[in-house]
């Protein structure tokens, strides 16, 4: 399954699970009604600041992974 569809599944599931209509959780987002049927759509149009809001809307966190990842985290240390 393509990444964009397994988003677009997590949310729309997430969603049903909270009992949000899709306006509902738009409102709770800060963004419009439109935002969540396309992201639910699994359309790649929707700026990841807007899936940021949608997805902290559904208490749902994103962890970066990343062969560099532990490198880069030392250098900043």
């Amino acid at each position: 399954m393509h990444q964009k569809y397994k988003l677009a599944f997590i949310i729309k599931y997430h969603r049903k699970q909270l009992g949000l209509t899709q306006k509902q959780l738009a409102d709770s987002a800060g963004v419009g009604k439109t935002v969540i049927f396309d992201l639910e759509k699994g359309k790649d149009t929707v700026g990841f600041n807007i899936v940021s809001k949608v997805l902290a809307s559904l208490n749902i966190g994103v962890n970066l992974e990343s062969p560099f990842l532990n490198e880069y985290i030392k250098l900043k240390l």
